[in-house]
């Protein structure tokens, strides 16, 4: 068994209102990610699920439990620039190129630039042509492409990843969800997609959770073991498209 890697125990994640008044996103969760595991967190909208990714980021504290990332706080990874992250929002700076954003992270770890894998990735993510564009160049699918590959530049140890392909077509989505699976498969790196599409969890994660809302709270933990290798065939076997309908009959009943 792999070690881990994430671990959440018995989080709780509470936000103020008006008036004194609470609401609380997270109760009771406890969860963990292997070293080099691949996990999908899926629910209905407002049972967390980005709140969950945004702890592990260090953006936000856990109100009760705890939270370590490779048995550490997550805000250490942070500071030795060794989480990548890429959320729905690029934040991609307007007056960078796609090169110079894409490199940004070498700058704040005071590393040197490494122009050959800024090459690899803007031509795995479809930007090689792009790489001396601005952002208000590109269309919203461009720019979130360019975020995902300056969140692995770094090659880091944990990889972060909400709705990462929600602003691309279906081809290039799809392409990317490939060209993801690809990289994980040789990289290896402890990764946490949020998405709402099951079909994308089913096969990029080797693990699904399914969490519920009203609180947010695990609902459903399954593991993943397909004969099939997450490649293009994957996504016409039966064995697939049984998890994909018995997933989506569970998010349809939350």
């Amino acid at each position: 068994m792999s070690a881990t890697g994430i671990s959440l125990d018995r989080v709780e994640k509470t936000f103020p209102l008006k008036k004194r008044y609470t609401y609380t996103a997270l109760k009771d969760v406890t969860l963990e990610v292997g070293q080099g595991e691949f996990l999908a967190l899926l629910g209905p909208s407002g049972c967390g699920k980005s709140t969950i990714l945004r702890m592990i980021a260090g953006l936000e504290q856990p109100s009760a439990g705890s939270l370590a990332v490779n048995g550490r706080g997550p805000q250490e990874l942070v500071n030795e620039h060794r989480l990548g992250v890429a959320f729905q929002d690029h934040a991609l700076l307007p007056w960078l190129t796609v090169y110079q954003n894409v490199s940004l992270p070498y700058q704040l770890a005071k590393r040197p630039v490494d122009s050959a894998r800024i090459q690899e990735l803007l031509e795995l993510v479809g930007l090689a042509d792009f790489r001396d564009a601005h952002p208000r160049q590109l269309s919203g699918g461009m720019r979130q492409r360019a975020s995902i590959a300056r969140s692995l530049i770094l090659k880091p140890d944990v990889l972060l990843l909400d709705e990462p392909f929600g602003a691309l077509d279906a081809v290039t989505r799809r392409r990317m969800n490939l060209e993801l699976a690809r990289i994980w498969d040789e990289e290896r790196t402890t990764t946490v997609l949020v998405t709402h599409d099951v079909e994308e969890a089913v096969f990029l994660a080797q693990r699904v959770v399914v969490l519920a809302a009203n609180p947010g709270r695990v609902r459903h933990d399954e593991v993943l073991s397909f004969d099939t290798a997450r490649t293009e065939g994957l996504e016409r076997t039966a064995e697939f498209h049984h998890v994909v309908d018995r997933l989506t009959r569970m998010l349809d009943a939350s």
